[in-house]
């Protein structure tokens, strides 16, 4: 049953899977946020573990920076392994003034620069979303434990913002003037992918550094600042 890019046998990945794009931090939510967990697959060091949530099997999977990454891995997902739903849990720079440093972000559609769904044939440009059950438990979620939230479009780009030929601000500024919230580089292929396979999919991004200010969250600050993230995604898939 295993994949080139996963070692885990028929029966041990969830029908829920978290999906950071760092291997280190599904290592991280495995021991300290699931009740019990074990390893399932380490190929190329991206970890994936398995385990339960409040009594829920989850699974949580590394899925590398980029859509293509992140395309490859949760195709993978959805169809090998019979995964039903993929949340998405990861750091994005933001591009509205509003949005603070910490803030969560549940992405409602993706806009990208790359040409993902060029594999599609489609006779235009697509805009995939996110699954509106899962967008509305995050949503309730958030509420619930009075976190800072937006919800709304996202930028989706092959581009790190920061590393460009465009230029750092030219590269964005016009996504920003379309209303995308924040820029990661995953959420479009992960719709796309979920779109494509009739599966269901979610993108709760937390805002770690805006574009617009330059202000950003301090690196002591990096990992407790995302414990919200990480409680919103697990309660959209499986309720308070």
């Amino acid at each position: 049953m295993a994949t080139p890019h996963n070692s885990a046998e028929k029966g041990q990945i969830a029908a829920t899977v978290l999906l950071p794009g760092d291997p280190l931090r599904a290592q991280y939510i495995a021991e300290h946020v699931f009740d019990t967990a074990e390893r399932v697959t380490a190929v190329r060091n991206m970890l994936g573990f398995t385990g339960t949530w409040h009594g829920n099997p989850v699974t949580v999977m590394g899925s590398g920076m980029g859509g293509p990454s992140a395309g490859i891995y949760s195709y993978e997902l959805f169809c090998t392994y019979g995964v039903q739903r993929i949340i998405r849990i990861g750091t994005a720079g933001g591009l509205q003034k509003e949005l603070q440093p910490g803030d969560l972000v549940l992405a409602m559609t993706a806009s990208t620069d790359s040409n993902f769904a060029y594999q599609y044939r489609l006779p235009g440009t697509y805009s995939p979303c996110a699954d509106f059950g899962l967008l509305q438990r995050a949503a309730a979620s958030a509420r619930a434990h009075n976190y800072r939230f937006a919800a709304g479009g996202v930028f989706s780009s092959d581009l790190f913002s920061e590393y460009n030929a465009l230029g750092a601000q030219e590269s964005w500024k016009p996504w920003a003037k379309m209303g995308c919230l924040v820029q990661d580089m995953e959420t479009y292929a992960l719709y796309c992918t979920a779109a494509f396979l009739g599966k269901k999919a979610l993108s709760v991004l937390t805002h770690t550094d805006s574009c617009v200010s330059g202000h950003g969250l301090a690196q002591e600050q990096r990992l407790t600042a995302l414990e919200p993230m990480f409680t919103v995604a697990l309660e959209s898939a499986f309720g308070q």
